[in-house]
């Protein structure tokens, strides 16, 4: 999995898996752009992003999470929910503001 971090006065936090950089999915109203400029960050082990993500939420930070790996991952951390997570093209994401 990747992680980015963008600093601003909230920050972003990108996380997604690393065999989706580059690709768009599409669907009828959606579209996900996993942008290398946004989501090309550091290879982390699941636990490294467990970890930032836990911390990451204290801070009030954004989240945009794609991929089956990294989805997984941010509901085993109690980031997101089941209700939270949507999917283009069989791909699951989800978007967390806290």
């Amino acid at each position: 999995m990747l992680v980015k971090i963008h600093r601003s006065y909230r920050d972003v936090v990108a996380i997604c898996d690393s065999d989706l950089i580059g690709k768009v999915f599409e669907g009828d109203k959606f579209q996900l752009d996993v942008k290398e400029s946004f989501f090309k960050g550091d290879e982390k082990s699941k636990e490294e992003i467990t970890e930032i993500m836990k911390n990451m939420s204290i801070e009030d930070a954004t989240f945009n999470i794609i991929g089956k790996e990294s989805v997984q991952t941010a509901l085993e951390a109690e980031i997101i929910t089941k209700q939270g997570v949507k999917e283009i093209q069989g791909i699951p994401f989800a978007l967390v503001l806290l």
